[in-house]
C-alpha cells in the first residue's frame, strides 16, 4: 500500500466535491421549484428574536392590593403567587401558599405550567422575582402575559423587597 501524498489528497477532496455538486445540481434540477443559484434578494441575517412578551402591571410591596398575600390564610384565594426564583431561594423564604415556577432566561415556560396557572381559577397573578436588574419576576410577568394571562402583574424589588415589608422594614 502507498502512502498517500499532499497531492493525491488535493486531488481526492477536489473529486469528491465535484461529485457532491454535480449531485446536488442534479437533484435541484429535477426540483419543480429549484432553488436559485443566486439570492433573488438579499437576506437579513441578524433579525431580532419574536418578542412574545406581553404586558404587565407593576405593584410595590407597600400596595394595598398585596396585603393579603403575606397572611397564612392567603393560601387558596383568588390572586395566584408565582415565585420565579430558583429552587433554593424559594425553600428559604417565599409568600405562604406561592407555587415555585423558576424563570429561566433562555427556555420559554413550559406549556403544561402554563396550562396549571390558567387552570388554577385565580382571577390574578401576582409575579415575585429575585429583586435583580433584569427582575426574573418582571420577565416571566412579560412571558406569562404574552402567552394569553390576564391580570398579570410583578413585584417590584421581588421577594427581597417583600420579605423586607412583611418584617415592617424598609428594603
Amino acid at each position: 500500500m502507498q502512502a498517500e501524498t499532499p497531492r493525491s489528497i488535493v486531488r481526492d477532496a477536489l473529486l469528491a466535491c465535484g461529485v457532491a455538486v454535480a449531485l446536488a445540481a442534479g437533484l435541484n434540477a429535477t426540483r419543480t421549484d429549484a432553488l436559485p443559484w443566486v439570492a433573488p434578494r438579499e437576506y437579513q441575517v441578524l433579525v431580532p428574536c419574536p418578542e412574545v412578551a406581553g404586558e404587565a402591571a407593576v405593584l410595590t410591596p407597600d400596595d394595598p392590593a398585596l396585603a393579603d398575600l403575606l397572611s397564612p390564610s392567603h393560601a387558596g384565594g383568588r390572586t395566584l403567587v408565582i415565585d420565579a426564583r430558583g429552587q433554593e431561594a424559594f425553600a428559604a423564604w417565599h409568600v405562604p401558599g406561592a407555587r415555585s415556577v423558576p424563570y429561566d432566561y433562555l427556555a420559554p415556560t413550559p406549556p403544561e405550567t402554563v396550562s396549571a396557572i390558567l387552570a388554577s381559577g385565580a382571577t390574578r397573578v401576582v409575579v415575585v422575582g429575585d429583586g435583580d436588574d433584569p427582575d426574573s419576576g418582571r420577565e416571566l410577568a412579560r412571558e406569562l402575559a404574552g402567552k394569553g394571562l390576564k391580570n398579570v402583574a410583578w413585584l417590584k424589588g421581588g421577594a427581597p423587597a417583600l420579605k423586607a415589608a412583611a418584617e415592617g422594614r424598609r428594603p
